[in-house]
């Protein structure tokens, strides 16, 4: 019988994408099949990226990596959600929250309680029904309590940190199990005359590096996808027209001894700006549309509106939004940017190199490389980086502002069928429409549609039915997280207890 096993497996590129990988690799793969692992110090890093979501939280978990050691290696902090600011109105503000809005204690949903309170003149706003930003605008953390009956089981939580810093620790983890490290350019691709394969590919000092398997995760480059497979690109910029990002990171300001559990975002002029607080600086950054805003004055704008001083020159990347419209081609994966590009409005970045991998997982080949394998892992991938651009393209599409180019194209833009039927149901009656499983929940696109003003016409006809008086379960809810929230320690303080 032959031995049909994958034996070597090569990461063309390092990063975020690259060490996430080969750490997975190693742990997964630790008998019988050599990882390598080939970067050049000479190609920088893409990756300004240190705003994760949840699942990150899992990712590190299944290699065991302790939350203490984490922070510790990648000067992490709590991240409870993200706050908006400039979308939707140009004065207003809310919270997009990790977990739901109080917790559902009837058959009809709770933001039709709120919808209805609203609607007898209660002024408490839908954020103050989530824990999440319950400790958040206090400045405070915890972790979540694991009794259900606890409003503190409502919320869950993902890290900020730097992205050089957790490559550089799954570089570490990586290859003490193994994985091997080449430092090298890559100058040619090597394939089967018949097939298409990859067999291997040569550096420029002549070195050849032959596998199984391929991952590519050489960023916008794509050497092997691209420039091997000629995978064409899906643009979505009509729909996402920012191409441009300034980063620049900055002190925390003078006095201040408590970041912010939570990411900011705030619409500009022609696009909108992070504000992502470590332990030991602040990360900033202004994503853009050129057609709007040239590279100088973005820069100019973003050193203007720092908190503290910059602690490094302004650095530019340029992107598209879109994708490759297969993710793997014969016996090559992309992961990473050399799979397609999401801007990071809502810090998808980290999550779709993780998806991918977690896929690589679930489906992996042997070297028979069965197309039907390889279909099913391309189905699932690129449906799910679709979803998560509608629900991006949502924040673009439900903005109400008219005192700037860019946001007058995109309130009057066409988006996507899937979108604009979502966007439709919830105006008309509240319901939130999902037919296949969404990364982003009912509590996120609530948070997005009530936040940016897509106020339902009718609540849910069953509220009719329940004789429940709103405005007095919800004032309850309110004062039960206030009551949490303050009996929480500051974000630092929790910091330190981890890492202790």
């Amino acid at each position: 019988m032959d031995d049909t096993r994958i034996r070597k497996v090569l990461i063309v590129g390092g990063g975020s994408a690259g060490w996430m990988t080969a750490a997975m690799l190693a742990q997964i793969l630790r008998h019988e099949c050599q990882v390598t692992l080939v970067e050049s110090d000479d190609i920088g890093i893409v990756g300004v990226g240190e705003a994760t979501i949840p699942p990150i939280r899992t990712f590190n978990e299944t290699l065991g990596i302790a939350e203490k050691d984490f922070l510790r290696a990648t000067q992490g902090t709590f991240k409870l959600g993200i706050e908006f600011v400039g979308w939707g109105a140009r004065d207003g503000r809310y919270f997009h929250p990790f977990g739901p809005h109080g917790r559902n204690f009837d058959v009809v949903s709770l933001h039709h309680y709120w919808l209805r309170a609203r609607a007898m003149g209660d002024t408490s706003s839908f954020d103050e029904h989530a824990m999440a930003w319950a400790l958040a605008r206090a400045g405070r953390m915890a972790k979540p309590a694991t009794d259900p009956r606890s409003v503190m089981s409502t919320f869950d939580y993902a890290y900020h940190f730097d992205a050089a810093g957790y490559a550089r620790f799954l570089r570490g983890y990586a290859e003490a199990r193994g994985v091997t490290r080449v430092e090298g350019t890559i100058a040619a691709v090597d394939q089967h005359g018949e097939t298409g394969f990859v067999e291997a590919v040569r550096l420029d000092d002549g070195r050849r590096l032959e596998a199984d398997l391929f991952i590519d995760c050489s960023g916008f480059r794509g050497l092997l996808i691209d420039g091997a497979m000629h995978e064409p690109f899906e643009d979505w910029s009509h729909w996402l027209p920012c191409d441009r990002a300034v980063a620049m990171p900055c002190a925390h300001p003078a006095g201040s001894t408590n970041p912010t559990p939570y990411t900011r975002s705030t619409a500009q002029e022609a696009g909108w700006q992070w504000r992502i607080p470590l332990q030991h600086r602040i990360g900033n950054g202004y994503v853009y549309c050129s057609a709007f805003l040239d590279d100088d004055r973005a820069a100019t704008l973003l050193a203007g509106r720092l908190d503290g001083e910059a602690l490094a020159d302004p650095r530019f990347i340029r992107f598209k939004a879109g994708r490759r419209r297969r993710h793997w081609v014969r016996n090559v994966i992309a992961i990473g940017l050399s799979s397609g590009f999401l801007e990071p409005l809502e810090s998808t970045s980290i999550h779709l190199i993780q998806a991918n991998i977690s896929k690589l997982i679930a489906f992996f080949p042997d070297k028979r490389f069965d197309p039907l394998v390889i279909d099913e892992f391309n189905c699932v991938a690129c449906g799910e980086t679709e979803r998560i651009r509608d629900f991006i393209i949502l924040h673009y599409k439900l903005m109400q502002r008219d005192d700037a180019e860019l946001w007058r194209h995109t309130a009057a833009m066409d988006v996507p069928e899937t979108l604009a039927l979502k966007i439709a149901h919830f105006r008309r009656h509240g319901r939130l429409i999902a037919r296949e499983l969404d990364l982003f929940g009912p509590d996120s696109w609530l948070a997005v549609h009530l936040g940016q003003g897509n106020v339902p016409e009718d609540c849910d006809p069953l509220i009719d039915y329940r004789g429940i008086d709103a405005r007095d379960w919800l004032a309850k809810l309110r004062a039960a997280m206030a009551q949490e929230a303050a009996r929480a320690p500051d974000h630092a303080r929790h910091i330190a207890q981890v890492m202790a």
